[in-house]
């Protein structure tokens, strides 16, 4: 799962009237906490020239708040009602199709009510109120841990049942499969090994994986949405077991897709691997950017700049952060016994992103495809160990591993 970059927290901003990088705000809708997604402009010129449109947004939303002090805010469904769609993080539901200028074919769909995790499973502080108070207030924020041999031993068993989870998912992907029941395998699978799936409630993130289809980056909210012969999907899993987490991603095709979506996946993979290969003591972390970013621009695709790899053990996200990007001002040196993930975001093309009104899903500002994969890396001595590698048993999905 994604951190935010450390040069670009979030999502980039659209303006709302032309679509270049918004910087500026509406002040009246920061009044009212309207969506920043629909109150965003790149110069007081266009902030003007939408004004005669864009002042009905607040004329609505006053009407809306009066509605619901009279009628119940619908918007303020109780979270843990299913079949509703997701707003404000996962905090809020709403039973209407939020209002979007989406950038591609895809929309949200509604999402099924938190899946049980049972009492006997060992579970990090945000299970119960989201918010992961100890990894906020943590000093390997700052500095990058290097591991004791039990943390690392305790990583290689966590990150082979990562491993076998992503697996299992891989192996019900087909047309006709909703990304709600891909996120019921994983969770299934992560409860029936021990542990406990760490996206689930992590800053109320509110279901036990990530998928992401076609044009979304990352973060998306598993649905009630029918997988398509021609999509790609993205799954994410992490999973949390004997105090540490172990985090992966591969990106899938669902039934039979296009040339292009074919060389986008490939390529992102090939970008993975090329990180991996130059990590060993001594590296800086920096030049996995460079690694990454040329082969992507080779071959015709972007690097997303907002989300990034990060350090994993104890805590989900802490140091370092690993920029995709070339030209990067990442700090820092790899040294034997840091953990972290690598995890590029390859577009086809623009790289810019918008956020979603669920307040997760990031996608492509252009509608166009995204492809990912991460895996979880330890560096040695020599080199790397790639802690969450494909298994012999691994179902065989990617036709260049075939050849």
């Amino acid at each position: 799962m994604a951190g935010g970059s450390g040069s670009a927290q979030g999502a980039t901003l659209a303006c709302t009237k032309c679509g270049k990088p918004a910087h500026l705000q509406c002040p009246k809708c920061v009044d009212l906490k309207l969506p920043r997604e629909d109150a965003a402009f790149c110069s007081q010129d266009c902030f003007k020239a939408s004004w005669s449109s864009h002042k009905s947004v607040h004329l609505k939303a006053k009407s809306s708040s009066s509605v619901a002090e009279n009628r119940g805010d619908q918007n303020n469904s109780n979270p843990d009602d299913g079949w509703l769609y997701c707003l404000r993080k996962g905090q809020g539901r709403t039973p209407k199709l939020p209002h979007f200028d989406w950038t591609g074919s895809l929309k949200p769909y509604p999402i099924s009510k938190r899946r049980l995790v049972p009492d006997y499973i060992e579970k990090p502080d945000w299970a119960i109120g989201g918010i992961p108070k100890i990894e906020q207030n943590s000093d390997l924020q700052h500095v990058v841990e290097i591991k004791t041999p039990d943390q690392i031993e305790r990583m290689r068993e966590t990150c082979r049942i990562a491993r076998e989870v992503l697996d299992a998912a891989a192996r019900i992907i087909r047309p006709g499969i909703t990304t709600d029941e891909i996120d019921a395998v994983v969770h299934d699978a992560t409860i029936a090994a021990g542990g406990y799936p760490s996206p689930l409630n992590y800053h109320f993130f509110p279901k036990s994986c990530c998928t992401s289809v076609n044009e979304v980056i990352c973060h998306g909210i598993p649905d009630a949405r029918k997988l398509e012969n021609g999509d790609i999907v993205n799954v994410d899993v992490t999973v949390c077991y004997k105090g540490v987490h172990g985090d992966l991603n591969e990106t899938f095709f669902v039934g039979d897709v296009d040339e292009e979506s074919l060389r986008l996946v490939q390529c992102t993979y090939e970008c993975l691997e090329k990180a991996i290969a130059i990590v060993k003591p001594g590296v800086r972390f920096r030049e996995v950017g460079e690694v990454i970013n040329r082969h992507a621009t080779m071959s015709g695709f972007s690097v997303v700049k907002s989300y990034c790899g990060h350090g994993i053990g104890e805590l989900f996200h802490c140091a370092p952060n690993i920029p995709h990007y070339a030209r990067n001002k990442a700090v820092g040196v790899m040294k034997a016994g840091q953990t972290f993930t690598i995890e590029p975001m390859i577009n086809s093309g623009v790289w810019r992103d918008r956020m979603w009104p669920d307040g997760w899903t990031a996608v492509t500002a252009d509608g166009k495809r995204s492809a990912q994969f991460e895996h979880t890396l330890l560096v040695t001595d020599t080199g790397v160990e790639v802690l969450t590698a494909r298994l012999p048993s691994s179902p065989k999905v990617f036709p260049w591993l075939n050849s």
